[in-house]
């Protein structure tokens, strides 16, 4: 193996010109904006940021667009990244000031540097991958604005806002790659003069930001002799080492060696599915694959399934899919990803339906859509060994018991079906109780406090856009010495739209809630179950108001799932 460097500039350069290509066995540009932050703000400090793994090969293999765009290769020779993809097409987005394209979608990535940035780095990155862009921008919504603009004056790059983006600190990171002069950038933060104190210290980071493009990276070039198998072979080893890959990534470049252009086929059912509402991971339909092929979700077993059992198993995937996106969207009520607790509940559903043929009695439908609403309640696959928890209930629909076992599995699992007070205490937004409660106040007709339009995830425009409300706004309690924990209870959320939300702001619900019931009546809380009790709407109340709406939000939940309190 031959080793080699190149800075970011010439990497960048190699991708934009088409030199550097991406082999089907690769998986998609994943990367949210918060990790090109972090990795520009690592290439900014001179931190380590890993080696690039090539293969230069004339074999004609299989490739894949880059999420940026790309000249046509002008060699004949094809230099495949293997290992660096998500680094080197964010650097090209941002360098280059394009947008990349994320699963069908076009989005531009684009930060801000701060020129008044810390001489020290004082924000620690906190890492957490099964976080996304929305819970960030939960956080940030919740938090004042002088708690975040606190915290970005601390921040080196930021995921640029309009809002920080027109103050004179702030410069568009890709726009000080598109030229040397900084003469715009100091004339809008008002320096006139070289005598400013400023003026050397802006001039050098600047400088120094311009620098990200001489970073060296270590590039690792695999033997011309390998043959595609080898090399994906190799890709999957190092992967695995390094943790770097979940398991689907790994078991795409296992299939996509042996089934020459799946990839093309696998992504197109993953767009066709997401323009029916449910834009999953491309993961969840290689899981999906591979429970159909082998009866079981582990990708432990690709490497053993030939191309005819390959392809015979996605055939029945895709239809077993759509029957469970068909089913949980008109029997169940979910109509989006967003409402899952896990996706492994869709593939219970398709395989089924599948074991069924597709024909269910209503009786069984019922039992299914049932099972449906409390795996999604309760949280089935979302601890413990989901993937252990996955396959048994295959294997009860192997063994033909029926949508009654599945229940029955529900019920070992958690002791019980019904959902108590004290099951919902200290649960916040992201529990899977919360999902249920949308579908449970939709389901009973609960409308907006302003509009009267029926809660929906389907509303446009920023002023009908569903948001989930603090009832005893989140800023009110913390100014009284309430935790953000404490604040976040899920007894104390809300549905209303974007409007209303902001009309209320830090308002306390003594204040509020009058207009809100003179003008919808009384029934409008109930259909949330809110109490309405005076007494409880006083801020030092907070903590019974909360054991009370708990009380009511089990009742409700139970009578939405069928089931009795046990």
């Amino acid at each position: 193996m031959a080793k080699a460097e190149a800075t970011v500039e010439e990497l960048v350069g190699m991708v934009e010109r088409g030199e550097l290509r991406l082999p089907e066995m690769q998986r998609q540009y994943v990367w949210r904006s918060p990790r090109v932050r972090d990795l520009m703000d690592s290439l900014y400090r001179g931190y380590p940021s890993g080696a690039i793994l090539l293969w230069e090969t004339n074999e004609a293999v299989p490739l894949q667009d880059m999420a940026v765009a790309q000249a046509a290769n002008p060699y004949a020779a094809t230099r495949l990244l293997l290992d660096g993809q998500q680094r080197l097409t964010s650097l090209s987005a941002v360098i280059r000031g394009q947008p990349v394209k994320v699963r069908g979608r076009v989005k531009p990535v684009e930060l801000l540097f701060n020129l008044e940035h810390p001489e020290r780095q004082e924000i620690v990155t906190e890492v957490n991958e099964d976080a996304d862009d929305e819970a960030t921008e939960i956080d940030e919504a919740d938090s004042t604005d002088d708690e975040l603009q606190r915290r970005f004056e601390r921040m080196t790059f930021v995921v640029a806002t309009n809002k920080l983006a027109a103050l004179p600190q702030w410069v568009k990171v890709s726009e000080v790659f598109q030229g040397e002069s900084d003469t715009a950038f100091l004339r809008r933060a008002g320096i006139t003069s070289f005598d400013d104190p400023r003026y050397e210290k802006y001039t050098h980071r600047l400088a120094k930001l311009r620098r990200v493009r001489k970073y060296v990276y270590r590039m690792d070039v695999l033997e011309r002799t390998l043959s595609y198998e080898e090399v994906t072979e190799i890709f999957v080893r190092v992967n695995s080492l390094g943790a770097k890959l979940r398991s689907s990534d790994l078991a795409l470049a296992q299939i996509t060696a042996r089934w020459r252009h799946s990839l093309e086929i696998f992504q197109k059912f993953q767009a066709d599915c997401g323009k029916l509402g449910f834009d999953l991971d491309l993961g969840v339909h290689l899981k999906t694959l591979i429970a159909f092929a082998t009866g079981q979700s582990r990708f432990l077993t690709v490497s053993s399934l030939s191309l005819e059992q390959l392809q015979t198993g996605w055939a029945e995937a895709t239809e077993g899919m759509r029957f469970a996106i068909n089913f949980l969207k008109s029997n169940v009520g979910i109509d989006s990803p967003a409402l899952l607790s896990s996706p492994f509940l869709m593939i219970v559903v398709a395989y089924y339906g599948h074991a069924t043929g597709y024909i269910l009695s209503p009786a069984e439908s019922d039992r299914l859509r049932q099972w449906a609403l409390l795996a999604n309640t309760k949280g089935r696959f979302s601890r413990g060994s989901s993937e252990t928890l996955l396959d048994q209930d295959l294997a009860t629909i192997d063994r033909g018991e029926g949508a009654e076992a599945l229940i029955d599995r529900v019920r070992l699992q958690f002791g019980r079906l019904s959902v108590t007070a004290d099951d919902l205490e200290g649960r916040d937004q992201r529990s899977s109780l919360f999902k249920t409660m949308f579908l449970a106040f939709r389901a009973g007709g609960a409308k907006d406090w302003t509009s009267n339009l029926q809660i929906s995830l389907d509303h446009s425009g920023a002023q009908h856009k569903l948001q989930f409300h603090h009832f005893f706004p989140k800023a009110l309690l913390t100014k009284s010495g309430v935790t953000s924990r404490e604040a976040d209870d899920i007894a104390n959320l809300t549905f209303i739209s974007g409007r209303t939300n902001r009309k209320i702001s830090d308002k306390a619900p003594a204040i509020y809630l009058s207009e809100i019931i003179e003008r919808q009546g009384p029934d409008v809380l109930g259909l949330q179950a809110i109490p309405n009790e005076p007494a409880l709407l006083d801020l030092p109340k907070y903590s019974d108001f909360l054991a009370e709406r708990r009380k009511l939000l089990a009742i409700r939940l139970n009578e939405f799932l069928g089931v009795t309190p046990e």
